[in-house]
């Protein structure tokens, strides 16, 4: 009845007391709690290990990391052993908490404390001096009340002989006082008001971890390609450095034949007229000059693959163009000869551009040998001339 009594009471009082704005505990600020206690008590008492107590305690933010209370424990535990009566235990006693997180909705904490005990029995009473060291936390679950949870190893002197009991105690917490506490956030930007900076910032807005505002750097707009023209309107946005652009970004092509200034090497080619990758009118054959081969052999010399790679890419720019890969050599060797051995080298070349995508039905193959010489046979330099390939255009 007594413990009833008690509780009552100080509940009582604790829920009279003026409220906070929200439940966590703060510098400078008061608060009651209120657990209900699970009692391990030492083995030689005899006692039943339950949940058969309470404990109040008044307490007071010194600081940031220090907190004060004042505490009563109740309990009434049942005797497990023949020869053991039932007790009552009466504990007070002040509470010295290290915080931690203070101003968060989670604070964790350690404690020390020293105190009075009592232990009352049928037929007598015993008091000493208690020590105790413990942890627990506080946490926010309203803007009136925090949960508060602990565990304590407890050392009494009630006794001839130094009993330990463990308690594990959970319930609530209630600040009190007319401290504002650092959880309020009048400006609804996320940022308590006792670390806002800057306490009147408008709806809406983003903020720092201080409550201001972050205003966006003007930021000059990005031209990547430095052809003046910046990469939000740029549709050629990876031209050559110093290259000529029109305003959407994309080098200029003066006589539209598809082939920009910089690589025009006949600028001013009459509209509609089709034109090589070096922007030159295709007449009636495409010559490849510098594609020799290893003698009386169909086998490529260097230097011909470029010259066969820009021929590729005439082709490929002109999709309706069919040709005729002719094979040409001079008159040294059997005529006969001379025919397979030209036959072999436009196949060669055929299969070379069919390799760097131009489709194989455009072109057909054919060898001349010597009966079509463009210089005489009777010198070295006229021979050279005339072992040739060239590419005659069949149809546009």
């Amino acid at each position: 009845m007594r413990t009833i009594i008690c509780a009552v009471v100080v509940a009582a009082f604790a829920l009279s007391a003026p409220q906070a704005a929200i439940a966590g505990n703060s510098a400078d600020q008061g608060y009651f709690s209120m657990m209900g206690s699970y009692v391990d008590d030492d083995e030689p008492r005899g006692l039943e290990d339950a949940i058969n107590g309470f404990a109040f305690d008044l307490g007071y933010g010194i600081n940031d990391n220090w907190n004060v209370e004042a505490g009563v424990t109740l309990a009434g535990p049942k005797a497990t052993l023949p020869g053991v009566t039932d007790e009552d235990h009466f504990g007070l006693e002040v509470d010295v908490q290290r915080v931690f997180r203070r101003g968060e909705r989670f604070n964790p904490y350690l404690s020390a404390g020293v105190g009075h005990f009592r232990i009352s029995r049928a037929t007598e009473d015993k008091s000493g001096v208690s020590m105790s060291l413990g942890a627990g936390f506080f946490l926010d679950i309203s803007n009136r009340v925090a949960l508060r949870a602990e565990a304590k190893r407890r050392r009494d002197k009630a006794l001839p002989d130094t009993r330990f009991d463990t308690l594990v105690n959970f319930g609530i917490m209630v600040p009190f006082g007319g401290i504002s506490p650092k959880w309020v956030d009048s400006d609804g930007d996320g940022v308590e008001d006792g670390s806002d900076n800057c306490p009147n910032t408008r709806a809406g807005a983003k903020v720092d971890a201080f409550g201001c505002e972050i205003v966006a750097a003007v930021v000059p707009p990005r031209d990547s390609d430095g052809d003046g023209v910046i990469d939000d309107n740029d549709e050629c946005p990876n031209t050559p450095r110093g290259a000529e652009v029109d305003d959407k970004g994309c080098e200029l092509d003066d006589d539209g034949d598809g082939v920009v200034n910089r690589l025009d090497e006949c600028p001013g080619t009459p509209a509609g007229v089709q034109v090589d990758i070096k922007g030159c009118e295709i007449k009636a054959e495409i010559r490849l000059e510098g594609v020799n081969f290893e003698t009386n052999s169909d086998r490529l010399l260097p230097g011909a693959t470029a010259i066969l790679n820009d021929a590729a890419a005439t082709l490929r720019k002109n999709p309706s163009i069919k040709v005729e890969v002719a094979g040409h050599t001079d008159s040294d060797g059997a005529a006969a000869y001379n025919e397979g051995l030209s036959s072999r080298r436009a196949q060669t070349v055929r299969d070379y551009l069919a390799s760097n995508g131009v489709d194989a039905s455009r072109m057909t193959v054919r060898g001349y040998g010597e009966s079509q010489p463009i210089a005489d046979n009777a010198t070295a330099a006229g021979k050279a001339q005339n072992r040739r390939v060239v590419l005659r255009i069949t149809d546009r």
